[in-house]
């Protein structure tokens, strides 16, 4: 949002806005600034959720597995869960054939003992924004 929008909104000079925002910034509450991109118009218009079922539960198979799925440019998310499965991943790629591209990586340098997706047929609602 510009900053001009911004103040009208809170009833705050461009200045002042500003002012606060920098503050907001120098505390850690602002934790990045980002421009929100089409995925279709950039070739990545399918979203896949990625449910990984761990190959082994000690510390050494989680760092590897976190290091390889953070290093793919596709993976948007990575989360670790409670239960199983015990990671699902968020990915934006071409098609299919994207996707598996990403299992098969993750599969000969991670070996979890199970690789499920789901792809997304509709967004409903996705967003960034925090509800305060």
């Amino acid at each position: 949002m510009a900053l001009d929008a911004l103040g009208a909104a809170v009833g705050l000079s461009r200045n002042a806005c500003w002012r606060r925002v920098k503050a907001l910034d120098a505390s850690g509450v602002i934790r990045k600034r980002v421009t929100l991109l089409s995925p279709e118009k950039l070739g990545v218009g399918l979203m896949v959720f990625i449910s990984v079922k761990a190959g082994s539960l000690d510390a050494a198979w989680q760092e590897t597995f976190q290091k390889e799925a953070r290093a793919i440019p596709e993976v948007l998310g990575v989360y670790r869960l409670s239960g199983s499965p015990e990671y699902l991943l968020q990915a934006q790629v071409a098609n299919v054939e994207g996707y598996n591209l990403i299992r098969q990586r993750l599969v000969d340098k991670t070996s979890p003992s199970e690789v499920n997706a789901r792809f997304v047929l509709e967004e409903v609602k996705n967003t960034r924004a925090l509800p305060v």
